[in-house]
């Protein structure tokens, strides 16, 4: 058998899908914080993967539809279960399909970017992605949610609200923006973004990951209010436009 350098993006690819499986498991023993860790660590191999098929020159159609099943496991399958588990189970009937919104929703998010792959805007994401929705709902988890606590409701209704926003999030059209490439193209096209990306990994680091969900949040919202304003504005624009039409055409009539 023929080894190609595609094996190795691939294997960061499998890592992370590993990473999914071991996050359910713990799901399932009911270690939640260390549930929520495995899948953070499926994240930086999925970033991973991305980076050592650009250094390998071998980015190929297999590695575009591997990656999106593995995405599907480790952040639409593994924080589905994490939800349920933590909080579905004590509010059936409507418990599991709410927990189940991130799998659902991940995997039309996914669908849809992979059959716009040709000629996609690459600059933003169309939708929030589904790594992020997870971030958000795991970090959740891990800082805020605590089983035990006597105010259990409080946390499970806080943990069911930010699954349910971020499952919708991820099937919208806002547009999000991509993580930028560490290379200096990408960094003299988009400054800022790159600078706000650095910035955050700083933070996250020195905060050893407190700093996730906070940071998230204020993705989401940036996000938002950006298509917002962008929304406005082309309306704005598009009401400008007919009214000179018209004015055009009222004097050409008189």
């Amino acid at each position: 058998m023929k080894v190609t350098r595609s094996v190795i993006p691939n294997l960061f690819t499998i890592s992370n899908l590993f990473c999914g499986f071991a996050s359910m498991v713990h799901t399932i023993e009911h270690n939640y914080r260390l549930a929520a860790i495995m899948i953070v660590v499926g994240g930086i191999f999925d970033a991973l993967d991305g980076v050592m098929a650009r250094l390998t020159k071998s980015s190929s159609e297999f590695g575009v539809e591997l990656d999106s099943l593995a995405d599907i496991v480790s952040f639409g399958v593994a924080p589905s279960l994490l939800v349920y588990n933590a909080v579905g189970a004590f509010i059936n009937p409507p418990g599991m399909l709410l927990s189940a919104m991130p799998a659902i929703c991940g995997a039309l998010r996914l669908a849809r970017f992979n059959v716009q792959l040709v000629g996609f805007d690459k600059d933003y994401f169309r939708g929030l992605p589904i790594p992020s929705a997870a971030f958000l709902i795991v970090s959740y988890v891990y800082f805020y949610f605590d089983a035990a606590s006597a105010n259990w409701m409080l946390n499970g209704t806080g943990l069911m609200s930010v699954t349910i926003g971020v499952s919708l999030l991820m099937v919208s059209t806002i547009k999000y923006e991509t993580i930028p490439k560490f290379s200096k193209k990408s960094i003299t096209a988009h400054p800022a973004v790159f600078t706000a990306f650095v910035a955050g990994l700083t933070i996250t680091i020195a905060t050893l990951g407190a700093a996730i969900f906070p940071l998230m949040v204020l993705y989401v919202v940036v996000g938002a209010v950006r298509s917002g304003v962008l929304y406005v504005r082309r309306r704005f624009d598009a009401e400008e436009i007919e009214l000179d039409e018209d004015e055009s055409a009222n004097e050409i009539v008189n």
